[in-house]
């Protein structure tokens, strides 16, 4: 997931985008503490969420947690958090007057984010713009827009399969195993990252191998068309194998790994 800070009236709150699931879960503290003006929204929160939890209140429940920065120290820390839906069910049980100017912020950010999905050029201008100001080249770009496009019809296809949730990052995994020799974890130590976005930090190599891994297996699934898990992680194996064999064969004709542990950094384009 990405990180990034939204505002409400002049107030930062926390918010990740799950790409996968295209949701957007937001910090509940923030959101707490925005509509009670406590002085220590944690406390806030922790009674509030014993309350709901024990009058069996699915929606905090099942909250995730995700390691958030902290305004305070900088430092990244397993916060709970919420998306649209759950966040919708938390805020009727405060009472406050800023309750439904929240709630038309809340609205307004998933517009934007459905504005993208439906008209995709705004998405890849922002793309764009992202990624020229942290210096990438525009042979890079476009090569990453690409793996862009590619990973949202493998996804469609895990969805299509009746894989959700989770599964998508057990598929991705193996693609990674398979073709890379890493786990995604894995890759990203390998190449010093924490919090980054993997492909983000990805040579012009490493990009066409995972986009040959991701293509392969999208169209394999569409001819094998698996049911489940299980299923698409065989596919996933099979696709990721291709991009194995064409990464052996680029190394064994330029004597030299495929992969690299640079990372966007420190990454010269050619």
């Amino acid at each position: 997931m990405k990180g990034e800070l939204k505002l409400f009236e002049d107030t930062k709150i926390r918010t990740a985008w799950n790409e996968e699931e295209e949701e957007w879960y937001f910090s509940v503290v923030d959101v707490v503490g925005v509509l009670t003006e406590s002085s220590n929204p944690n406390n806030y929160w922790k009674v509030l969420k014993k309350r709901l939890i024990n009058e069996g209140n699915e929606s905090v429940t099942n909250c995730n947690q995700l390691k958030l920065k902290s305004p305070k120290d900088g430092k990244h820390y397993k916060t709970d958090v919420a998306n649209t839906e759950q966040l919708l069910r938390i805020i009727q049980s405060i009472p406050s007057p800023k309750a439904e100017p929240f709630k038309q912020w809340l609205a307004k950010v998933g517009s934007e984010r459905l504005d993208e999905i439906a008209d995709p050029e705004l998405a890849i201008e922002r793309a764009v713009d992202y990624y020229r100001r942290h210096g990438r080249s525009d042979e890079w770009i476009n090569q990453r827009l690409r793996t862009i496009e590619m990973r949202k019809e493998l996804t469609d296809e895990w969805k299509r399969s009746g894989v959700e949730g989770a599964g998508y990052g057990i598929l991705t995994n193996e693609l990674y195993k398979t073709w890379s020799g890493m786990t995604a974890q894995e890759y990203k130590k390998y190449k010093g990252l924490k919090k980054e976005n993997l492909r983000d930090n990805m040579s012009n190599i490493e990009l066409a191998l995972n986009m040959l891994a991701e293509v392969s297996t999208t169209e394999i699934s569409k001819a094998d068309n698996p049911q489940g898990l299980e299923e698409s992680r065989f596919v996933a194996r099979k696709g990721g194998s291709i991009a194995k064999t064409a990464r052996e064969q680029l190394e064994r004709q330029t004597g030299k790994s495929a992969l690299t542990s640079q990372n966007n950094k420190l990454i010269e384009e050619k």
